[in-house]
């Protein structure tokens, strides 16, 4: 039989409504908010309600007759005058089992759930093509407390049906990263181990020191206690205990052959002779239509820059005949003298800052050269034309500067763009899946709202926003502050994730809808603690979720 910890309370100033209710407890009865409570309603059906509010009451008239009833302020005394207390608190209603919402009645009895009746109130019963997405624990009490996988439906997660995720919470204590790789880790192993489902590949950046570099080899943990701990919570959320499968890194060319990246020679060498590891390049023939992306940043009012790159595109002037980024630099800086013939409609001033700009991109920088060894080197372009299924394709751009990440993500991004849309099937071995993943951090570099409007890959990340739904590709993203993210974007993102993060960014206008007593719990979540959101869930949900099982560089 279910506990029962109050009764519903309805005064003239805090009616039942059909969307919440009130109801008194004990003051030693632990709850917190997100705990689900049921109540029995009218036709024998039963209300689920989920905690939103706490307070505590005594019969004290004012803070005056508590000061007196303790004489005058003695701390070390006891109460003069025994003061009756309760807890009171606010529930909204998520659902009824006959679908009726008529306000509940006074005096109705309020218990806790058992862990069925929390599945069925909060949604989690019977999901279709479920995914892990973390567990939640519900009711402090060691006597009462329930802990349950929560799944979610992956047709609202990475689509027909919904999809794209966005991510929010500050660095290093919202653990970012690492909740998009547990949910990425849950769907491999969905869509590698199950039979009869879509399948899906994985595109990375590597945005930060050494954080994906490694992420086919297992987690070297500090101690058996706290392996066997997460290996027991990954078995008990139904998911694999290994790290991700069929990986392969890419890192930006240097003449050391080593990369620019983080990563020592010697862990560098050993994923080259696992053959899976490859350095990349961008050859003038192939990748000077992407010139646009490395303006992506820049504010062009007068659409000098834009003239500009549509002048070389098309092959204007001596561009035709240009095979390299050395020949293609002496034109631009030739442009630049005074006098010179050309096009009268782009000025020599325009000319200069194109060239100031271009030089400090490419000039002496290693990434911008020919292919000469076709088993280690390649373009970004090529490499990801041919991804397969159940692949992890991971680009590591940390040590680059901010324009070259640009640059390398948006020529990524509008590889897949255009590999879903069909512009490479015609070529030999190119299989695309169904659908691709592609999780970026720090996405407030090329999505915020301070973006230039014209920003190319702000428009390849609306369009990803707005139509990859139905073109199976699929957006995770992460940043520091949700608020700063353009809204088209989290405006089409069905799933939200929302980490530990601070008070002046709960204030802003993207936390309306969220319950103050949520949004102040957001200033305080643990690590390995979200609060998430996805139409499934009929209730946002306070879940954990277990440590990495790839290694974690120190």
């Amino acid at each position: 039989m279910s506990k029962i910890i109050g009764k519903v309370i309805a005064t003239e100033k805090n009616p039942s409504t059909i969307d919440d209710f009130y109801f008194w407890t004990k003051p030693d009865m632990i709850l917190n908010p997100f705990d689900v409570v049921k109540i029995k309603h009218l036709k024998n059906s039963i209300t689920y309600g989920v905690i939103e509010e706490i307070s505590h009451i005594t019969d004290t008239a004012n803070f005056l007759s508590d000061y007196i009833s303790n004489d005058f302020g003695d701390v070390l005394t006891e109460e003069n005058t025994y003061r009756i207390g309760m807890n009171y608190v606010r529930a909204k209603i998520i659902g009824n089992t006959c679908n009726i919402y008529i306000p509940l009645i006074n005096n109705s009895q309020v218990s806790l759930a058992d862990k069925n009746e929390v599945q069925e109130a909060l949604g989690l019963k019977n999901v279709k093509n479920p995914v892990t997405c973390g567990y939640l624990e519900m009711y402090s009490n060691d006597e009462n407390k329930i802990t349950l996988p929560v799944k979610m439906d992956a047709r609202f997660l990475i689509g027909p049906e919904g999809a794209h995720l966005n991510i929010s919470g500050i660095s290093g204590l919202a653990a970012k990263t690492s909740y998009a790789m547990f949910l990425l880790k849950a769907i491999q192993d969905k869509y590698l181990y199950e039979k009869n489902v879509d399948d899906v590949a994985f595109l990375l950046f590597n945005v930060k020191g050494k954080d994906l570099l490694a992420i086919d080899e297992p987690n070297e943990f500090e101690n058996a206690t706290e392996k066997n701990t997460t290996l027991s919570l990954y078995k008990e959320l139904g998911m694999k205990t290994t790290p991700f499968k069929n990986v392969k890194y890419y890192y930006p060319y240097s003449k050391n052959k080593i990369g620019n990246t983080y990563l020592s020679k010697e862990e560098y060498d050993n994923q080259r002779t696992l053959n899976k590891a490859m350095l990349y390049k961008y050859s003038y023939e192939d990748d000077k239509d992407n010139l646009d992306l490395m303006f992506a940043s820049l504010d062009d009012p007068n659409q000098t820059i834009d003239s500009i790159l549509n002048y070389i595109i098309s092959k204007q002037g001596n561009f035709d005949n240009l095979t390299s980024w050395s020949a293609f630099l002496e034109e631009i800086q030739e442009k630049c003298q005074a006098g010179r013939s050309g096009d009268k409609e782009i000025t020599v001033s325009s000319w200069r800052r194109f060239n100031r700009i271009i030089r400090k991109l490419i000039y002496r920088n290693p990434i911008f050269d020919r292919i000469h060894d076709y088993t280690e080197e390649t373009r970004i372009g090529e490499a990801l034309k041919h991804i397969k299924k159940n692949e992890v394709h991971v680009i590591d751009i940390a040590k680059l500067n901010e324009g070259m990440q640009g640059f390398v993500f948006g020529d990524a991004i509008r590889t897949i763009y255009n590999l879903q849309l069909g512009e490479y099937s015609g070529e030999k071995d190119v299989n695309p899946p169904r659908k691709i993943i592609i999780f970026i951090d720090e996405l407030n570099k090329y999505a915020s709202q301070d973006s230039p409007k014209n920003s190319p890959i702000l428009q390849q990340i609306l369009d990803i926003a707005e139509r990859g739904r139905s073109l199976g590709i699929i957006l995770f993203s992460a940043e520091q502050f949700r608020s700063a993210i353009h809204s088209r974007v989290t405006g089409n993102c069905s799933s939200h994730a929302y980490g530990r993060t601070n008070a002046i960014e709960i204030a802003k206008s993207d936390y309306k809808y969220v319950p103050q007593v949520y949004k102040n719990m957001m200033t305080r979540l643990k690590q390995g603690e979200y609060i998430i959101q996805n139409p499934i869930f009929r209730s946002l949900l306070n879940i954990k979720f277990p440590k990495p099982l790839y290694k974690q560089y120190k």
